[in-house]
């Protein structure tokens, strides 16, 4: 791929998935990139909402982590966290999640707990979190990570956060969740969806430049792709500019210590 790379691919595919109109739980890191570009293209009107209570937020950079001085300061205003889960997330109140993970299976269940063992892991990740709930509760789940054997694994080590279960209809019939779960999964090589009745994740875009081949070196089990497959639209002049700027702020706000304008 020629004049953008990889990450900038991802993110600015996953920042088109979003709509004006949606109200969008946002994880840190590639999601909250994704999101702000957003906001700052095509969906200015997008509600952002941070784990830490702060809603409606317009960051002028990207935040660190969700206690980050810039999502309070820009935010229409910060709730409780409890209320933050009980009453807008568990009450149905959020179209989108957006969340990233250290290891994802082929029916999108999540792992941001261990690598490894659970007594005795290679790796101790950061946890659940918020995620669990935002997986379970919002209308439905976007997913943003960089393909690699690590993590598009045959069977997690852990599960911290339900997708679509083994598969099939078991989200609804054994867990009882009336949301529709990971409706997106985005990453640098490509754009995944659910299979509609199976629901395992099968490749429905290739992103430009990339093969078949590429997908399934950086994929542990046997990668299945739509019928009827498309190429990802390559990043315009504007989007690349508008993320290229925001990502410079960040780095310098973050340089000198400070998150302001």
């Amino acid at each position: 791929m020629s004049g953008f790379s990889p990450t900038e691919m991802m993110t600015i595919a996953a920042a088109r998935a979003l709509k004006n109109d949606d109200v969008c739980f946002v994880g840190i890191g590639a999601p909250s990139a994704a999101c702000n570009l957003a906001r700052l293209t095509h969906a200015p009107d997008i509600t952002l909402i941070y784990e830490s209570g702060t809603i409606g937020t317009k960051p002028p950079v990207l935040p660190l982590s969700i206690g980050d001085g810039e999502l309070y300061e820009t935010s229409v205003t910060t709730v409780p966290i409890v209320e933050m889960f009980r009453y807008w997330l568990q009450g149905g109140r959020i179209t989108v999640g957006f969340l990233g993970a250290a290891q994802i299976d082929r029916f999108a269940n999540l792992n941001t707990t261990v690598v490894g063992d659970y007594e005795n892991p290679k790796v101790r990740l950061p946890g659940g979190g918020g995620a669990p709930e935002i997986a379970s509760s919002c209308g439905e789940i976007f997913i943003t990570m960089k393909q690699s054997k690590r993590g598009f694994v045959e069977k997690l080590d852990f599960v911290t956060s339900l997708g679509h279960g083994a598969g099939g209809d078991e989200r609804q019939r054994r867990y009882g969740l009336k949301t529709k779960g990971p409706t997106r999964l985005i990453t640098d090589l490509a754009i995944w969806r659910p299979h509609p009745e199976t629901k395992e994740m099968e490749v429905a875009s290739l992103h430009p430049g990339v093969t078949r081949e590429a997908v399934q070196e950086s994929v542990a089990w046997p990668v299945r792709y739509a019928a009827a497959l498309e190429e990802t639209p390559a990043p315009t002049k504007e989007e690349l500019e508008v993320l290229r700027d925001l990502q410079a702020r960040t780095q310098a706000a973050h340089a000198r210590g400070t998150t302001g304008a």
